[in-house]
């Protein structure tokens, strides 16, 4: 398809979409490669040039496993979530607020665009409680993991991001809350960016990763699901289709559409432009996730 045929498919996305907000999350590999953030920082700005309102909400697990591992601290996972000590918290903090999210507004300026980072402690953006333990089986044993300062998000007052975003600026959210005494919790990212497309009356959710959506068989890119009602999403959630990183990813899509979110994408970072290809073209780049 050449340019012209490209934007003549767009136009009637593009008028669909006008004033509407929508809210991408970028994953950590992303946020620390620069051509792929490059890419995403000028859909982004080409979205707000064209009516619509991105929301962006970054991850940086990648960055702060790297920086921990620096630091003499193994990482540990569980069930996708990081368990976070009062060592791990304050490396996160670090990272999320003063380095990735630092990073992509400076990024959107370079590039012509406005943009104001936040985090859950501006404004309370959102709050959260501690995460109950999670079980996990170990070697045939089931046990019960504390994920330490792992915060589950209790509510989201999106004062904040209409007040940036009716100014003409791109939210850039970093996935650290505060609890009800004032303490710092590590959040999922893409929780994160579900709870807040349901707060602010979102459009659609799109999650950046690094692989092309939801495939059958993790070890052929061509068994893609370019379609799933959150019916289907959720039995191949139960039956172990999706897996690791993928499940928080999924779980959030499947909730913020049962919460009013109109439509969720899942889509590869690393392909150049994929946010206004999945947005934009009739076929799209990734995994779409709707209600029926």
């Amino acid at each position: 398809m050449n340019s012209a045929e490209l934007l003549i498919e767009a136009l009637p996305y593009i008028r669909k979409f006008h004033g509407s907000k929508i809210v991408i999350k970028c994953g950590g590999h992303a946020a620390i490669n620069d051509e792929t953030i490059d890419s995403i920082v000028k859909d982004l700005i080409l979205l707000r040039y064209v009516g619509i309102q991105p929301v962006l909400v970054h991850g940086g697990g990648p960055e702060i496993s790297r920086v921990m591992e620096k630091m003499g601290i193994k990482p540990k996972i569980v069930n996708g979530l990081r368990v976070t000590d009062e060592k791990t918290m304050e490396v996160a903090r670090m990272v999320l607020i003063g380095d990735v999210g630092a990073k992509i507004v400076s990024k959107i300026s370079s590039h012509g665009g406005k943009a104001i980072g936040l985090s859950g402690k501006d404004g309370k953006l959102f709050t959260a409680c501690k995460k109950e333990s999670q079980k996990v089986t170990i070697e045939g044993v089931e046990k019960n993991i504390d994920l330490g300062y792992v915060g589950e998000i209790e509510k989201v007052d999106p004062e904040m991001i209409e007040i940036v975003s009716e100014r003409g600026y791109i939210p850039v959210i970093s996935p650290i809350a505060i609890d009800d005494q004032g303490n710092s919790l590590n959040v999922n990212a893409d929780t994160v960016a579900g709870e807040v497309a349901s707060n602010i009356e979102a459009r659609k959710i799109i999650m950046m990763t690094n692989v092309d959506g939801i495939l059958r068989d993790r070890e052929e890119d061509k068994s893609l699901i370019s379609k799933l009602s959150i019916e289907e999403a959720q039995k191949l959630l139960n039956d172990g289709t999706v897996k690791r990183g993928m499940i928080p990813k999924t779980k959030a899509s499947i909730k913020a559409v049962r919460s009013g979110v109109k439509k969720a994408h899942i889509i590869n970072a690393e392909r150049p432009h994929s946010l206004i290809l999945e947005l934009f073209t009739d076929e799209g780049v990734g995994t779409m996730i709707t209600e029926s």
